[in-house]
């Protein structure tokens, strides 16, 4: 489980700083289920079974919290709602200082690969919810007995 977060989390870095793909604020916020499943996996190596498969599931929840972050930033990149953060939208607050201007826009989508018409958050929202339904499944599923 916490393998799985971590390669999401290193294709994120490396797409960042190798091939220099600048992520804006939603993306940003799609990084964090992931560092959450690290910690609830490394945690579930060191706890009884039947402990182990409840953070199974909440990793699977939280997992399913970053697809619906994910399914969001799809949203707004194909023009169906605007962001819900202001960052990413350049909405003023009255009062407030002007907001922090993101490297990229989150409504301009970003392509791990140029030929693949695949955007960094339609992959990651593919990545999460596979990977939650595959965990919910192992939480879920009878344990082999041992003969």
């Amino acid at each position: 489980m916490a393998l799985g977060a971590l390669a999401a989390l290193g294709v994120a870095y490396w797409a960042q700083d190798v091939r220099g793909l600048a992520p804006c604020p939603l993306c940003l916020i799609e990084r964090w289920p992931y560092r959450v499943v690290i910690a609830l996996g490394v945690l579930a190596a060191l706890v009884p079974a039947r402990l182990g498969r409840l953070l199974l599931a909440l990793a699977a929840l939280v997992l399913l919290a970053g697809a619906a972050v994910a399914f969001t930033h799809v949203g707004v990149e194909h023009g169906w709602w605007s962001s819900p953060l202001p960052e990413c939208n350049g909405v003023l607050t009255p009062g407030a200082s002007l907001p922090a201007v993101p490297a990229i826009a989150c409504d301009k989508p970003v392509y791990l690969f140029p030929t693949l018409p695949l955007s960094m958050a339609l992959l990651d929202l593919l990545y999460a919810a596979a990977f939650a339904f595959a965990l919910l499944f192992y939480a879920v599923r009878q344990p082999r007995q041992v003969r």
